[in-house]
């Protein structure tokens, strides 16, 4: 496991070959710097390990929203673990169902239940588990966490030119795509000379997160193989959020949707998903060579 985020003295972990995301979400959280979410890698109805070290203190059913064009779950499951790391502190977990209960002592990475499909997600949406940091005082409600912090590192010093590859993976709901040029933790993009990482639901979810170095100023344009994506609205730490201008990507003459990632670990290949804007339409194969355009 290698940790990816703090807040409030609580470190929270993704497994080796996993990914992370801060911001490629619809939800508020994730656009506040209060969400992480961790992709461990594994098809629903896999184990779940724990990002944190906790006792577990609550567990809530959760109804959801009926599932879009696919087929999901209409509850979710809320789990509560106080942090060992500060007391003071607990920790909300999203869309796992438990095998653990009230009082267990979950170490990290150790099983907390079964991934699920809820309809909270998207048709493409991966199994992950949603982490947030809370008061013991306003666990539940969908804002009000404490703001998290990136712990990896960002080391790129080029940003990305074309978003050519080869198709690593094809399903109906998305692609994943191996660019040819190879990265070590996601996919570098430019901000007035400085590189940062993507990590996005573009154009679809109208904002986006960079991940750098140092600060950029707000107003100061995204720009994803010189082409401007967005303009950045709020700073916070070592990352920004930027609102989505009117960019356009396609593949194969297709409209299509991008989904981009953090990759904690260098033993994992950044990928990029390609996401139809109708389930079956792109009908990629693997091994195909790919050219995405921006416009």
């Amino acid at each position: 496991m290698n940790p990816v985020a703090s807040s409030e003295g609580v470190e929270v972990y993704c497994p080796k070959n996993g990914r992370c995301s801060f911001f490629n979400s619809p939800y508020p959280m994730h656009c506040s710097f209060a969400g992480v979410d961790i992709y461990p890698e594994r098809p629903f109805g896999n184990a779940a390990p724990s990002p944190i070290k906790g006792e577990v203190v609550k567990v809530r059913l959760l109804k959801c929203p009926p599932a879009k064009n696919f087929e999901g779950l209409e509850h979710d499951y809320l789990i509560l673990l106080r942090s060992l790391e500060n007391p003071r502190r607990w920790v909300k977990l999203l869309h796992v169902k438990p095998s653990v209960e009230v009082g267990d002592i979950v170490e990290l990475g150790e099983e907390l239940g079964i991934l699920l499909r809820s309809g909270f997600f998207d048709p493409w949406t991966d199994p992950h588990i949603h982490v947030e940091v809370r008061s013991p005082l306003d666990p539940y409600r969908a804002m009000g966490g404490f703001k998290f912090k990136r712990c990896m590192e960002v080391d790129e010093s080029e940003a990305v030119e074309d978003l050519s590859g080869v198709v690593v993976e094809s399903k109906l709901e998305y692609s994943l795509v191996s660019l040819n040029k190879k990265f070590k933790s996601g996919v570098p993009v430019e901000l007035n000379g400085q590189v940062g990482l993507l990590d996005a639901g573009i154009p679809h979810y109208k904002w986006f997160g960079i991940h750098l170095n140092n600060l950029p100023r707000l107003g100061e344009a995204v720009r994803l193989c010189g082409r401007k994506i967005g303009e950045v609205r709020l700073v916070y730490s070592n990352m920004c959020v930027a609102e989505c201008c009117h960019t356009a990507f396609k593949l194969n003459g297709e409209p299509v949707r991008l989904s981009f990632y953090l990759y904690p670990s260098s033993s994992s290949v950044p990928l990029v998903k390609v996401i139809p804007y109708k389930s079956g339409e792109l009908k990629l194969k693997k091994f195909e060579k790919t050219f995405l355009i921006i416009s």
